[in-house]
């Protein structure tokens, strides 16, 4: 028995040091519940749900208190007057009452047959039933009284209309429908609008890495000015993004850039061309007619160059690893840089570089205001991110941009986990 207390009480130890490090992590946890998964499940529900901007703001019923004559002068009859409405466009109001508090020194002479006073030791309580209100319906409720005394105005405001009804919360309500997926799918524009984000992610996310992959075989070794360059290589990826948006936008302007002047004076072009504005160009190739999307391909442009400097500093980072004495052995082997680069640096970065390539393809598929600042989503260059916000916000249906969205995490979590499932691995 002896021998076992130092193993019982090993186990205790054990047991509370679970339970610490649980409540050590639960407001980690339950910060990324909120921040991360709660806006996912709201996300998922709303994509059921036919939601507009409309319903943000649930139904309710919106009445004004007037009141009409003289209270300074005892004995004079006054009007209060009740100005109601359903503020829905929508959805109706059943049973609908609204109360009042007045004061208890005025006799009331006239109201409305489905309106009583109820009272008591404290107070003296109007009360009025307007039963089931269509959508939009207004109407208007008038409570004569006497006063014995002078009053205010205040003495009439100094509560507030209570209501009470019965409604229909689209947001909050478990009426379900697939709706918004059916729009969605059968869109004529949906398979093109899903083949151009997939265009624009696979060449904007493969040419950031290669340019990136280029500048850091450069930068690997040293000389003078290099810690310059370096820092002309990250503007790009840490400037405004409005900012250089708006400069691309400048300088290639069909009318007043400066790519296009050079283009003409250069005899390379006859007239300016709309590189933001212009869907395709065509041209032929050995005989075949070729349409080649210039808009589009500025766009992918603009994410290579706006993307390449993280892609960069990562490969740059691993590269920088690698130890010296294999590229010594291999020229003394007679390799050749591009055998050197091929055979030793790349099975060594082939792990981020998949890595990478995933993290780049998430974010430039849900990459929504570079296209959004440089053409607005026009001349082809209308994306899944870019159909969400016009769904959502442009004709006010959030269910059919919610549906989108969940269209795109989806697509993304299926391509992540054959990604994952079938990328080499770096074992170094």
């Amino acid at each position: 028995m002896e021998a076992g207390k130092p193993k019982n009480l090993e186990g205790i130890l054990a047991r509370r040091e679970k339970k610490l490090a649980f409540l050590l992590l639960s407001p980690t946890f339950l910060l990324v519940v909120g921040i991360v998964l709660f806006p996912l499940f709201a996300n998922f529900w709303i994509s059921f749900k036919p939601v507009s901007l409309a319903d943000l703001r649930p139904p309710t019923i919106l009445i004004k208190e007037r009141i009409k004559g003289n209270l300074t002068q005892p004995g004079e009859i006054i009007t209060i007057e009740y100005r109601y409405r359903n503020s829905s466009m929508k959805y109706s109001l059943a049973d609908v009452v609204f109360d009042d508090e007045i004061p208890k020194s005025v006799k009331v002479l006239d109201m409305s047959q489905n309106c009583s006073i109820k009272e008591s030791a404290d107070a003296k309580i109007f009360r009025c039933v307007l039963g089931n209100m269509a959508p939009k319906e207004r109407g208007k409720i008038t409570l004569d009284v006497l006063a014995n005394i002078p009053l205010e105005k205040e003495n009439f405001e100094f509560s507030e209309v209570q209501s009470d009804f019965k409604t229909t919360n689209v947001l909050t309500s478990f009426d379900f429908t697939i709706a918004n997926y059916m729009k969605v799918f059968s869109a004529s524009e949906f398979i093109k609008v899903l083949k151009t984000t997939v265009y624009y992610t696979f060449f904007g996310t493969a040419g950031a890495l290669i340019l990136g992959l280029f500048a850091a075989q450069i930068m690997r070794k040293a000389f003078p000015g290099r810690a310059l360059v370096r820092g002309i290589l990250l503007f790009p990826y840490v400037a405004p993004v409005i900012a250089v948006a708006f400069s691309w936008v400048i300088l290639f302007d069909p009318f007043s850039g400066p790519v296009n002047a050079m283009l003409i004076e250069l005899g390379v072009s006859e007239k300016p061309i709309n590189f933001f504005g212009r869907r395709v160009t065509s041209f032929s190739i050995f005989g075949l007619e070729i349409n080649f999307p210039v808009t589009l391909s500025m766009v992918i442009l603009f994410e290579i160059w706006r993307y390449f400097p993280l892609s960069f500093l990562f490969i740059l980072a691993r590269m920088q690893s690698i130890p010296s004495d294999l590229y010594e052995a291999a020229e003394m082997d007679g390799a050749t840089p591009f055998q050197q680069f091929w055979f030793l640096s790349i099975p060594h970065i082939v792990g981020i570089l998949s890595v990478l390539f995933l993290l780049r393809f998430i974010w430039t598929f849900n990459k929504f205001d570079d296209i959004f600042l440089l053409t607005g989503g026009n001349a082809g260059t209308r994306t899944l991110t870019v159909n969400v916000y016009e769904q959502a916000f442009a004709i006010s249906n959030l269910g059919a941009g919610a549906a989108v969205a969940v269209i795109i995490f989806m697509f993304l979590l299926i391509f992540s986990i054959i990604f994952i499932k079938f990328t080499p691995r770096d074992e170094s």
